[in-house]
């Protein structure tokens, strides 16, 4: 009786198996595991704006509409609660991402009117800080929405799909294309050397 059970119990799993269950588990572990390190990268350039803010501010307190612009885009921004299951809470969240790249493009551009500012050691550290982190931002988002891309496909093929009805999985919403166009440009942080004036014409 008792190998009966064992029979049963492995030919189960091996049904299982070849019905796509190890290949769900192993991809939906995988979109978690990547949208965990986009909520990395993310908080990560959240905790370079304060430094940022308080660096630009010493140089240019004046630019207070933009100092400001920046610190509101980053409060907004982590303190959305984004379910990366819910459509419309993952819509939320790179629109909320994109306002911050815009106000750091702004509060970047403003460091150009201000050389003590752009030669300061702190800034241009946090500056190339900004820049990793942009490019680690778009790295990781990249991956999560291959990662969701193949967990997507698997549900929905044959007979992997049977599994997931089976199992209550169903396909993951991705960042949308308008979402992707809107958060795909980072921030400039590279201002390069200062541009020498324009010689006079000689006539």
């Amino acid at each position: 009786m008792r190998f009966k059970w064992l029979a049963a119990a492995l030919f189960a799993a091996t049904m299982i198996s070849g019905c796509g269950y190890n290949n769900i588990q192993v991809q939906d572990e995988g979109t978690k595991s990547a949208w965990s390190e986009v909520l990395n990268q993310y908080q990560r350039r959240a905790d370079l704006i304060p430094n940022l803010v308080k660096t630009v501010q010493g140089y240019a307190e004046q630019e207070k509409s933009v100092l400001v612009g920046v610190t509101e885009a980053r409060a907004k921004a982590t303190s959305i609660k984004v379910d990366a299951n819910d459509e419309d809470s993952l819509k939320n969240f790179p629109l909320a991402q994109a306002q911050v790249s815009g106000s750091l493009s702004r509060l970047l551009a403003v460091a150009e009117n201000y050389p003590q500012l752009k030669s300061d050691q702190n800034f241009r550290d946090l500056q190339a800080q900004l820049e990793g982190t942009e490019n680690r931002i778009a790295v990781a988002r990249n991956r999560y929405i291959q990662a969701v891309q193949q967990f997507n496909i698997t549900v929905r093929s044959f007979p992997s799909n049977l599994t997931a009805m089976m199992f209550g999985y169903k396909p993951k919403p991705n960042f949308t294309v308008e979402d992707e166009a809107a958060i795909a440009k980072p921030p400039t942080v590279d201002f390069g050397a200062a541009k020498p004036a324009a010689a006079g014409s000689t006539g």
